[in-house]
């Protein structure tokens, strides 16, 4: 069994989130997992075109733009109809009427451009595959965990098993990709401003999820690492619109509205995924322009919130699961398979408790996070209501506590830093 802090204080909690229930969690939702493949591939099989959400739907859309980018012209990737063509040229077992466009920016364009040169069917497991080894390794080395004796025999079941790997897995979305470089910019923000800005530049692919690192930098005057990482945004885009076309870049601004409109402000069943207050409140029936200035209330509390968190607290475990959680608070674009991020908030904060003692709130908020990729998955049939904003508010107000704890030792000492 991992070891566990004994220090005392006032807000302490007893620890039950132990390794052997982590284990044990994580091996009976591998279970249920693994019996959902099986039943999703039966039904996916014998539908004969009739169930829309397939796997790896996302990822089709990723392997189609690769084709475009390696067969036809990158402008084709923004004509929704020659896409949707194409698309349905590709794929002969999409649904009729599936509507799955190319919404990402001439710099995703650029980076999934080798995706085609292998058969979808080998391209999507090893994409999937490298993005959780990518997300597994580096919250292994942010999170302090490698540093835990037991946590080695521990780690790879309960990634495995994590439903927010699922999800993602499932659509063969990036945000294990996106989650990595996140972290890996908070990891090296203070060390190698280099390489942060080399990850906060990648993050372009998906410009909403970086949203907080330009506020939570200025907050600890991390100007090396602004400087690296505007330079390398601004020659990654050059590059990409280079490579693409300025037409290309006028197309995705336009698209932009296209999602805003359809998807954000009006897309119920988004709305049932999206882990946002921006969905909660658009659930409620609220209007939509009380929607947005209650979300940018909220937002603006959250990155508050992350600025604080991070002035008060130097360690990186801290400053990654406050940044992941606090980006899916403020962003109101955030489907489900978004939720990847709190992988690393749950490494992290697993690996505060395990280390130096659990504080009130914090196993409940580890243990909510990870349920909540699930419930945001089957929400379209269940159509409960929005509850991700409960969760990761609760989680941000946890995590500020343990910054102010944090503070409250470096003032009689120092604290820890991964």
């Amino acid at each position: 069994m991992l070891r566990q802090s004994t220090r005392t204080a006032d807000s302490a909690a007893s620890a039950w989130l132990t390794s052997r229930r982590v284990v044990l969690y994580s091996a009976l939702m591998l279970v249920l997992e693994l019996l959902f493949i099986v039943i999703w591939v039966a039904v996916v099989r014998d539908s004969n075109g009739a169930v829309t959400l397939r796997p790896g739907a996302d990822f089709s859309v990723f392997w189609s733009a690769s084709y475009v980018m390696l067969h036809g012209s990158p402008a084709q990737a923004y004509d929704f109809s020659a896409f949707s063509r194409l698309s349905a040229e590709l794929f002969t077992n999409l649904h009729h009427g599936t509507f799955a466009p190319w919404l990402y920016p001439p710099t995703y364009l650029l980076l999934v451009t080798p995706l085609a040169l292998l058969p979808f069917a080998l391209a999507y497991p090893l994409f999937v595959a490298g993005g959780v080894v990518v997300l597994g390794t580096t919250v292994w080395h942010v999170s302090g965990l490698r540093a835990i004796r037991g946590a080695a025999a521990v780690a790879p079941l309960a990634l495995a098993a994590a439903p927010c790997v699922f999800v993602t897995a499932s659509l063969g979305q990036n945000a294990f990709l996106t989650a990595s470089c996140a972290a890996l910019a908070v990891f090296w923000a203070d060390r190698r401003p280099v390489w942060a800005g080399l990850c906060i530049a990648l993050l372009s692919v998906k410009p909403q999820m970086a949203l907080l690192f330009p506020f939570v930098l200025v907050a600890v005057r991390a100007w090396r690492t602004i400087a690296w990482a505007a330079l390398a945004s601004g020659v990654f885009a050059v590059s990409s619109v280079l490579v693409c076309g300025v037409h290309s870049l006028r197309r995705f601004v336009s698209s932009t509205a296209l999602a805003r409109s359809i998807i954000l402000e009006h897309g119920v069943t988004f709305w049932f995924v999206s882990p946002t207050p921006f969905a909660t409140l658009r659930l409620a029936d609220m209007p939509l322009g009380a929607t947005y200035a209650v979300h940018a209330c909220i937002a603006a509390i959250a990155i508050a919130a992350a600025c604080a968190a991070w002035r008060q607290s130097r360690d990186t475990r801290v400053r990654a699961a406050v940044l992941a959680v606090a980006t899916l608070v403020a962003n109101p674009y955030v489907w489900h398979y978004e939720l990847a991020w709190l992988a690393v908030a749950i490494g992290c904060m697993l690996s505060i408790g395990w280390r130096d003692g659990w504080l009130r709130g914090e196993q409940a908020a580890i243990a909510l996070m990870w349920a909540l990729p699930g419930v945001e998955y089957l929400n379209p049939w269940l159509q409960l209501p929005q509850i991700g904003p409960a969760v990761t508010l609760f989680a941000l107000l946890v995590l500020l506590r343990r910054a102010r704890h944090d503070a409250h030792n470096a003032s009689r000492g120092g604290t820890y830093t991964p």
